[in-house]
């Protein structure tokens, strides 16, 4: 009997290759497509995936699990990686293996494969999140196998692979570079991207208006939170109201992309320690981002807030590096889910020509108050309770400087008349 494998399947060219690889090795190779958002023709691609040998295809809508179990809990850390990066592909890839792996084990095969290449970050996102989820499954990664490499070094060896076994492949130049699409974002890497000087082309981008010719009017939306996940989205103009959360987030990306907002262009450092330049566009998403850290600043308390600062470059690193299902992981959420508690209200959004800019908020539990923060109303607080605060945390200032002075009188005076002391001297 043949060993059962789990390919994660796309329809391009190196996972076709592969399924028809494996099954030229003996395996019994299901094909898995995990719908996450991608503008893909799905009926299509299962009919390719038998065509190439697989023996059955599973084709998984994933959506609403995708922005419920994955998007809307990091918009309550709000991930971001390397102050840029929102991190859509990062998010997709371990709700694709953990349901890889739920058809691993539905359909009892011992071993599970995907395309990623050994250069990137996937391949480690994939392989974690299988290992944490089933530590007895085995792991095929063609593009890590000495045979498989032996007999392909490249994409011209793949695309005449494909021509010999009669798999079709769309192999153009027409878009020279790679893309990686979903629910949350598209992004472009590698070909002509990888010159960091190169000013991206407008035809690279396919989710977003350019702001320069996005509308001449302001978009208003309006959007509700409860314990930091949006429930609701409004647009007062002409009535729209999503409450699902699949449809609040498509509704969102369709006012972001034809408002341009959510371009990105950066280096970034992959987990393996390469560097690399990726173009994203995640329009809906950022709106969301800009929305809920408006609110954070109204509800939330500012100690909470600057600890959980502290925690989002490693919240986002943790999502980038694949530890979605990991110890560290488990941790670090439940302290966010503390902080998310009371992080209720709505914000009011002016979108316009690529800029997402909070005009309005309001909460049930704002510790905002208008009167304690006015410079017009005393409202509790005496002025002159501010000399003694000022007093108290200038105690340490005074002593350090007493001890400057006595032990480095240069120093001292250099910090009197900063660097033209040391041109004087």
């Amino acid at each position: 009997m043949n060993k059962k494998v789990v390919l994660a399947y796309s329809g391009g060219l190196d996972t076709s290759i592969i399924l028809h690889w494996l099954s030229q090795k003996g395996y019994e190779v299901i094909a898995f497509v995990g719908n996450v958002g991608q503008n893909e023709d799905f009926d299509a691609i299962k009919d390719k995936a038998l065509k190439s040998g697989a023996s059955k295809v599973y084709v998984e809508d994933l959506r609403k699990r995708f922005v419920v179990e994955f998007i809307f809990p990091a918009l309550m850390g709000n991930a971001i990686y390397e102050g840029g990066y929102l991190l859509g592909t990062a998010l997709s890839r371990p709700l694709l293996a953990q349901k890889q792996i739920e058809i691993a084990e539905r359909e009892g095969a011992e071993y599970v494969s995907h395309g990623a290449t050994a250069k990137g970050n996937d391949q480690v996102r994939f392989e974690l999140t299988y290992y944490a989820l089933n530590p007895e499954i085995k792991v095929i990664s063609p593009w890590k196998d000495e045979e498989f490499l032996s007999e392909f070094e490249g994409r011209s060896d793949l695309i005449e692979y494909a021509k010999r076994n009669g798999i079709y492949v769309k192999a153009t130049k027409e878009r020279p570079f790679s893309e990686d699409e979903n629910l949350m974002h598209i992004s472009h890497e590698a070909g002509v991207i990888e010159d960091p000087m190169y000013r991206p082309e407008e035809y690279i981008f396919t989710r977003t208006k350019n702001p320069k010719d996005a509308p001449d009017k302001e978009t208003i939306i309006e959007i509700y939170f409860k314990d930091g996940i949006p429930i609701k989205v409004v647009n007062p103009e002409d009535g729209t109201l999503k409450e699902d959360p699949l449809e609040l987030f498509l509704y969102l990306n369709e006012i972001g992309s034809k408002n341009g907002v959510g371009r990105v262009d950066m280096v970034e450092n992959r987990f393996i320690g390469i560097k690399s330049r990726g173009i994203y566009e995640t329009p809906g998403a950022t709106i969301l981002w800009i929305a809920h850290r408006d609110l954070e600043g109204l509800a939330m308390d500012k100690e909470v807030m600057h600890l959980r600062d502290m925690l989002v470059p490693k919240f986002s690193e943790y999502i980038y590096n694949g530890l979605w299902f990991s110890p560290e992981m488990d941790f670090i959420f439940s302290a966010i889910e503390k902080s998310q508690e009371a992080i209720d209200g709505k914000v009011v959004l002016s979108i316009y020509k690529g800029n997402v800019i909070p005009i309005g908020r309001e909460s049930p539990t704002s510790l905002y108050n208008r009167d304690l923060s006015s410079m017009d109303i005393e409202g509790g607080f005496t002025p002159t309770d501010s000399k003694g605060f000022i007093n108290i945390n200038s105690i340490r200032l005074k002593a350090h400087a007493v001890v400057l002075r006595k032990r480095n009188p240069y120093a001292w005076r250099k910090r009197l008349y900063g660097k033209a002391l040391g041109k004087e001297n």
